[in-house]
């Protein structure tokens, strides 16, 4: 787990707004002007802006199963519980029915998580002032146990895209706060590294998708460059090639494998062995006619820990890259990094928009 920098906590919030998409929104834009001391005050502050414009726009509203005592028929009757009622000389029928209602998994999520901030001592007095506020409008939003939340299975669709951001800025907030948490005894609040390596290459990603219209900027699975007629039969025994990014233009094309670890070198691995094995297998797998236009890099989220890096080498004809992007610089650093890459692989004339 890493301590965090004022500067690195602020880039964190540019990192969210072009991995969720909402650089044009003016309620996350006011947040860019703050000064933010951990990154729980910064989380809250953008659930607080985000939440301020959800409610203007309404709670989410969704279809919830209801099971209920209803003195007239509704939905589906439940013959079984409405003869124990009978029997228990109660009037009612027992309905099951379908109710649109703010009481759903989204609302569950936004308001359990405010919970967890108004108990955190790193949130700041004023920002837990106005959670209180927007608790008001949760008074009939159900209180679930965060513990038990199955991410996987929420779905965002056109009706519930604004949620997106405000979604996982909750799962990275429950996440650390339960990790700081064990056996009753209270330890610092941190950002898992799993949640920031999943935001890191959704950033790089969603970054170059923004500025970079010109190039293909997307995430393939690489085809295993196999030769002879039963190869088809082993191919369920072949792990799939998924890339983080790649970006292409012309008959160039560049793979970006995105990491973020605590520690990049150690004693006794260089540039984690695996990870070089990996991307020479995606290079080499995807240059089919061995034109050598296929370039690979593994691309590390630099920490305090670790030093620059930025070598360059030709394996057997193509180029592969290792190198570190600061996430501890001001953010015009990052971007200058980033649009270096381009220029560097693609020798572009760039026009960021």
């Amino acid at each position: 787990m890493l301590k965090y920098k004022n500067s690195f906590i602020q880039n964190i919030y540019y990192m969210l707004c072009y991995a969720f998409k909402v650089l044009q929104q003016t309620n996350y834009e006011e947040v860019e002007s703050e000064s933010f001391d951990n990154i729980y005050d910064l989380f809250a502050e953008i659930l607080i802006k985000g939440l301020n414009k959800q409610l203007k726009q309404g709670l989410h509203k969704e279809y919830v199963e209801k099971h209920k005592n209803l003195a007239t028929i509704r939905g589906k009757v439940n013959l079984r519980d409405s003869l124990a009622n009978k029997m228990q000389r109660k009037q009612l029928l027992v309905c099951e029915y379908d109710e649109l209602s703010e009481d759903n998994s989204l609302n569950q999520i936004l308001k359990v998580t405010m919970i967890l901030l108004l108990k955190e001592p790193s949130v700041k007095k004023e920002k837990k002032a106005k959670m209180r506020k927007l608790m008001l409008y949760f008074a009939n939003i159900s209180i679930i146990n965060p513990r038990q939340i199955k991410w996987q299975n929420l779905q965002f669709q056109r009706n519930n895209q604004t949620y997106r951001m405000l979604i996982n800025i909750c799962k990275f907030i429950i996440d650390g706060l339960l990790l700081s948490t064990e056996a009753g005894t209270y330890k610092t609040p941190t950002f898992s590294d799993e949640n920031i390596e999943m935001l890191f290459e959704r950033f790089v990603l969603e970054y170059y998708k923004y500025h970079y219209p010109h190039l293909k900027v997307h995430r393939p699975h690489v085809k295993w460059n196999l030769v002879g007629e039963d190869f088809n039969e082993g191919m369920t025994f072949l792990p799939q090639m998924k890339t983080d990014i790649k970006l292409s233009y012309q008959e160039k094309s560049l793979i970006i494998d995105t990491k973020f670890y605590g520690q990049i070198l150690s004693d006794f691995e260089k540039y984690k062995s695996i990870n070089l094995y990996q991307i020479f297998s995606y290079v080499k797998n995807e240059d089919v006619n061995r034109t050598g236009n296929v370039s690979g890099m593994l691309l590390y989220a630099k920490t305090d820990e670790t030093k620059n890096i930025e070598y360059s080498f030709n394996m057997d004809g193509n180029r592969i890259g290792v190198r570190t992007l600061d996430l501890g610089q001001e953010f015009i650093g990052i971007k200058g990094q980033l649009d270096g890459i381009v220029g560097e692989y693609f020798g572009l004339e760039l026009y960021l928009k």
